[in-house]
């Protein structure tokens, strides 16, 4: 059983500080979720009360994965407690390390995101930036994997990292269904953008969402922006400009994202070959998915296929031949 343990640091957010175990603990018997404090005593939350927890550090060096809660903004800083950077120091190496929101400052001020890229809230990008100029920070994603390092945004991107983490452990079909379980999307598109604070469009009555069912449903289509603004009843620069303020990313990213997540489910649920998964979600060619599969996780389509399938996959000729490497 994979152990998860989680640090809670003083002036914790206690939604986030749960998020681990609410998803985590939806997997079943797949993860054991413990949580621990520096000193092994309670701490204080970011609300009217304290958090008492059963374990303390040495529970760091016994964890397949760390999570790392935010904490009171208030409390962010350049060094670390000596405690702190002693709980860190029993991890071990190579050991997955997650952070949500402001906890990407603590892995920050440890060293760990020196020359790596990463993410945080984007109301914090500035001071980040301004502490830690050595981290390659991207504030316009909900989260950021570099190595075993994984740094999410706010609250929700604490979800979405976690079933990023069950998904890549044990496939989309677990991840979907502790998604559905727990009652969140199981992938949210676009990023940060959607939801930094800026002038509110100019109304006209019309948003993207009807187009944008409508393209997941039609994904084996082949899809231009110039159909999807037809759909919507806009310009191509009216609907570009009002897809990305309401999801994010641009209607061809937002389009490719789909198809790979559908592919994604194919591969793992279905023997299709690898040239009926490509003309059922959209890609002209299996080389085309090949391509944007490999651009997106680092693996081709027969190799994902053979990571997250648990029982055997028939290996068709399609496959051999569009597959191969």
């Amino acid at each position: 059983m994979h152990r998860v343990v989680v640090l809670a640091l003083d002036g914790v957010y206690p939604f986030e500080l749960g998020i681990p175990q609410r998803v985590f603990g939806s997997a079943g018997r797949h993860y054991e979720v413990l949580t621990c404090t520096v000193d092994g005593e309670p701490v204080r939350a970011d609300a009217d009360f304290a958090i008492s927890v059963e374990h303390g550090p040495e529970l760091l060096s016994a964890a397949d994965t760390v999570v790392i809660p935010p904490f009171d903004m208030s409390l962010i800083s350049r060094e670390l407690h000596p405690r702190v950077t002693e709980a860190l120091e029993r991890i071990r190496p190579g050991t997955r390390i997650v952070s949500i929101c402001t906890a990407a400052f603590v892995l920050a001020a440890a060293g760990k995101l020196d020359g790596r890229q990463a993410t945080t809230h984007w109301r914090l990008t500035e001071q980040f930036r301004a502490m830690f100029p050595a981290v390659r920070l991207d504030p316009d994603v909900l989260f950021v994997e570099d190595g075993h390092l994984l740094t999410s945004a706010g609250a929700a991107s604490g979800i979405d990292v976690c079933l990023h983490m069950i998904r890549s452990d044990h496939g989309s079909d677990l991840a979907n269904r502790v998604a559905r379980t727990c009652v969140v999307p199981p992938f949210r598109d676009g990023g940060q953008a959607q939801y930094i604070e800026q002038p509110v469009p100019e109304p006209t009555g019309q948003g993207t969402a009807a187009t944008r069912h409508w393209a997941y449903e039609n994904l084996h289509l082949p899809l231009t922006v110039a159909e999807l603004a037809e759909h919507a009843g806009m310009s191509n620069r009216t609907f570009a400009r009002r897809f990305r303020d309401e999801v994010g990313a641009s209607p061809g990213k937002w389009l490719t994202q789909q198809r790979l997540a559908r592919a994604r489910q194919l591969l793992e649920t279905s023997d299709l070959t690898i040239d009926q998964i490509a003309a059922q979600v959209g890609f002209a060619t299996a080389a085309s998915l090949r391509q944007h599969l490999h651009a997106a996780i680092g693996v081709s389509p027969l190799t994902y296929r053979r990571t997250f399938r648990t029982e055997a996959v028939a290996t068709s000729a399609g496959e051999s031949s569009c597959d191969a490497g």
